[in-house]
């Protein structure tokens, strides 16, 4: 399954965690792995309780770990001054591997998961969901 999203840039975050509930109820997968990518080097995929302060903390986190403000060697390369981006997703990574148990998600209670597009300008990304087991 794949499916795509509307993002603002600059560290948006995107609660994507019915989507993937979706695709693993439609699998018919009830043990095994959901494998959520995509593709791109300004992106992530990662876990966190979608609660607006703690987003609000994330977003500063990330701005005190790698500033968007900052110049980077890669912004001389092609001009687009989004180096910070792509650190950025080197560490959050653009892929994310669940658990599915009992044809379910295996996730906290407060557990989501989210999209989180560090490009400095709005994009649509595509999301691939692949989910593997019995």
């Amino acid at each position: 399954m794949r499916f795509t999203v509307s993002t603002r840039g600059f560290c948006d975050i995107i609660d994507i965690t019915s989507r993937i509930e979706e695709a693993v109820r439609k699998s018919g997968i009830k043990e095994g792995i959901c494998i959520v990518s995509c593709p791109g080097s300004t992106v992530g995929i990662t876990t966190i309780e979608n609660e607006p302060q703690l987003l609000k903390d994330f977003k500063e986190l990330m701005e005190k770990l790698v500033p968007s403000d900052k110049k980077y060697h890669h912004d001389d390369v092609w001009g687009e001054a989004n180096g910070f981006s792509h650190l950025r997703s080197s560490l959050i990574k653009p892929f994310l591997t669940v658990p599915v148990e009992n044809g379910k998600l295996v996730l906290g209670q407060w557990q989501n998961l989210v999209l989180l597009d560090f490009d400095n300008r709005p994009r649509e990304r595509e999301i691939f969901v692949k989910i593997f087991g019995k």
